[in-house]
C-alpha cells in the first residue's frame, strides 16, 4: 500500500487502486465496506460495457475476443514502477492469447476464461499537486490495436441532495439511480462538477465523454469514457473502438477540490 501526501492532501493506493483521497478530514472516495459497490476505482479496458448478450464475444480484426463486462484489464495485477512522496506509477502487461481467469465466474458470469488477441501494456500514474490530483493512463501495444478505455472511480456522498453539473445540465443523484445498471450518458463532455458537502471538479483529457452510475444514494461513479457502450447492441461493440497508433496513447483525469 502506497501513501502520497502534499500539505492537506492525502492519497492511499492499494495495488494500483485509489482507495482514499482526503483533503484534511474530508474523504472524497467511496469506501469498499459501504453500500453500493465493492471497489473504489477500476479501469474498463479494452472494452466498456456488458457482453453477455453477444455470447461474451467481441469482434476484432483477429477474430473474436472473449471478454466479460468491461474487459479483462481489471483481472490483471498492477506492478509498482515508481513511488515518491507525491507520485506513484503502476503497470500491467498482457501478452496476446494469454488466458485470464474470470473472477465473476461462476456466481455472476457463465464464462470462465477471457482472452484478447493483442499485446499491450497499461500504465496508471498518480500525481499530487497544489491544485489537486492528476491520474494519467498510458496505453501502448501493437500497432492498430482496437480498444476502448473508461475510468470508473466512485465518490462518497454526504448530503441529502448532491448534484452533478455538466455545463449543460444539473443532474440529481435520483436521476442517475433511475437508470439502474445502465449508466447515464453525458456525451461530448470533458468537465463535470460534483456538488456535495464539498465541491469536486473532475476534468478529463482524451476521453471525450462521461457516464454516471449509482444504485444507492451514498455514492456516485463519474466515469470518463471513450465510448458509451449502449449506443448500439452488444454484438456491435466493435463500432466504438479507437485504434492504437505506432506510439503510445495517453489519457488523463484531474480531481480538483474547490476550497
Amino acid at each position: 500500500m502506497q501513501k502520497l501526501v502534499l500539505k492537506d492532501q492525502q492519497l492511499t493506493i492499494d495495488g494500483g487502486e485509489l482507495v482514499s483521497y482526503r483533503l484534511g478530514d474530508h474523504e472524497f472516495i467511496h469506501q469498499k465496506g459501504d453500500p453500493g459497490w465493492g471497489h473504489s476505482d477500476t479501469e474498463m479496458f479494452p472494452i466498456i460495457g456488458p457482453t453477455a448478450d453477444a455470447g461474451y464475444r467481441v469482434h476484432v480484426p483477429r477474430g473474436n475476443a472473449i471478454l466479460d463486462q468491461h474487459g479483462l484489464l481489471r483481472e490483471l495485477e498492477y506492478q509498482l514502477i515508481h513511488h515518491s512522496d507525491e507520485a506513484a506509477g503502476y503497470r500491467k502487461v498482457y501478452r496476446k492469447g494469454t488466458v485470464v481467469m474470470n473472477s465473476k465466474y461462476p456466481e455472476r458470469s457463465t464464462i470462465q476464461r477471457l482472452i484478447w488477441p493483442f499485446d499491450f501494456e497499461f500504465e496508471k500514474h498518480f500525481q499530487l499537486s497544489e491544485k489537486g490530483l492528476e491520474i494519467r493512463f498510458i496505453v501502448s501495444g501493437e500497432n492498430d490495436m482496437p480498444f476502448m478505455l473508461g475510468y470508473h472511480p466512485a465518490f462518497k456522498l454526504y448530503t441529502e441532495n448532491p448534484v452533478v453539473h455538466t455545463g449543460q445540465a444539473t443532474i440529481r443523484i435520483q436521476e442517475i439511480m433511475e437508470q439502474g445498471s445502465r449508466a447515464l450518458e453525458i456525451p461530448d463532455c470533458d468537465e463535470i462538477v460534483l456538488k456535495d458537502k464539498k465541491e469536486l471538479r473532475i476534468r478529463s483529457q482524451g476521453f471525450g465523454h462521461f457516464m454516471l452510475w449509482t444504485e444507492v444514494p451514498n455514492m456516485v461513479c463519474v466515469e470518463p469514457i471513450t465510448y458509451y457502450p449502449y449506443t448500439l447492441g452488444q454484438d456491435q461493440l466493435h463500432e466504438g473502438f479507437v485504434h492504437l497508433g505506432s506510439d503510445r496513447m495517453e489519457f488523463g483525469i484531474e480531481l480538483i477540490p474547490q476550497i
